[in-house]
């Protein structure tokens, strides 16, 4: 559990900081380079917030129920609409 504890409060101290670098650049009070240093470090923050994402809906399992309607559990499948089958 110390792990999963530790890996959420990384991802929610990344969008904390991923908001202030946002704030930052929408004051405009940022020079040209620094706003570009801004930007590369928010894109860093994003693609990290994604990979983690990313793990998590791999582990995510969703409770559905079947033509019986009896529940039953399915991996998840992003982009997959309500009710479809594999």
């Amino acid at each position: 559990m110390p792990k999963k504890n530790q890996q959420s409060k990384k991802v929610e101290a990344a969008l904390e900081e991923l908001e202030q670098v946002v704030e930052q650049l929408e004051s405009g009070d940022l020079s040209l380079e620094d706003s570009l240093a801004a930007f590369e470090k928010g894109v860093g923050l994003v693609k990290l917030c994604n990979e983690k994402l990313t793990e998590v809906e791999k582990k995510v399992e969703l409770l559905v129920k079947d033509k019986e309607g009896k529940l039953q559990l399915k991996p998840f499948a992003p982009g997959a609409e309500d009710g479809e089958e594999d």
